[in-house]
């Protein structure tokens, strides 16, 4: 990869990681449901007036807004509400890795290597060694949660695998639309009128800028350039990258709600990196290393 372009993709694994902080500023005031409403609609317009529908089956576009927008974040949300870190939640999100690769064996009967099943294994010993965590920044029902979120991450992924579109922003941006009503409506369901009308008090400076940031550089920004590089270098180069996300997603709890880091904390997160490492890359690794000694073996 060019530099510049190296220096693009750091930038959007930032940008990501810092979204779980700003998503935090935004709940301070904001009904976790309503703030995820808010910034899908601002995510679908006015850029839907702009960018032609995609050529995919309504029913890919309505199923990606639906699970990305409500089962992904909007749970993710009520996820941190409950308690959990903007930190911890970027690390455990991320276990949507190893639920995709589960999914895809599953849907697309595609086979899982024992990289894979390794990489898992010391991804959940991390995952459970943060359930002991006591210093106030994880919650079973927040961790919980933020799980259920990265099983619809992983069930969107497929989503996308089976609709391939070829005008990602658009098909990103046509399919915002679908989330927020279903998300203003079960906010509805669950807590009545309150959030609708406390709103225009709660919606200060601090929330403003947390939704617009949620919706255009995290959301429209961040997915179209990512995507840009997928389609310019192979994904092999581009992917790796993003294991940045979680190290962004708790520098910015650290800097920004000055989120302590004690050292079961960062076991826990060093074995979920490393189990992601393990299980994405740990094949390919291998094989590299193998591939560059037969040259001196063979002599």
């Amino acid at each position: 990869m060019k530099k510049q372009h190296i220096l693009l993709a750091v930038l959007v694994t930032a940008i990501w990681g810092l979204n779980f902080s700003v998503i935090k500023i935004g709940l301070e005031s904001v009904d976790p449901l309503i703030l995820a409403g808010i910034r899908f609609a601002l995510s679908a317009l006015p850029a839907v007036f702009f960018l032609k529908r995609p050529q995919v089956p309504w029913r890919y576009t309505i199923g990606y807004g639906l699970v990305f927008g409500v089962g992904l974040w909007g749970v993710v949300n009520l996820g941190i509400k409950a308690g959990v870190s903007s930190g911890i939640a970027s690390l455990v999100l991320q276990f949507s890795a190893f639920l995709t690769i589960v999914l895809g064996a599953v849907v697309f009967r595609e086979s899982l290597s024992r990289f894979q099943y390794l990489g898992i294994a010391v991804a959940l010993a991390g995952l459970f060694s943060i359930t002991f965590v006591t210093d106030g920044t994880v919650t079973i029902a927040g961790v919980a949660l933020v799980l259920f979120g990265a099983v619809s991450w992983s069930v969107a992924n497929v989503i996308l695998k089976k609709a391939a579109p070829k005008e990602m922003l658009a098909f990103l941006v046509w399919s915002s639309l679908f989330s927020p009503l279903p998300l203003f409506l079960l906010d509805l369901a669950v807590n009545g009128t309150r959030g609708f009308v406390e709103l225009p008090h709660q919606i200060g400076w601090a929330a403003i800028a947390s939704l617009l940031f949620q919706a255009y550089p995290n959301t429209v920004l961040g997915y179209a350039v990512w995507n840009w590089l997928l389609r310019e270098y192979p994904v092999s180069t581009v992917a790796p990258l993003s294991l940045l996300v979680p190290v962004f997603g708790v520098l910015g709890s650290v800097v920004i709600f000055n989120e302590a880091l004690p050292p079961l904390k960062l076991v826990a997160g060093a074995l979920m990196v490393i189990g992601l490492v393990i299980g994405l890359y740990g094949k390919r690794l291998t094989e590299s290393q193998i591939a560059t000694r037969l040259p001196t073996v063979s002599r």
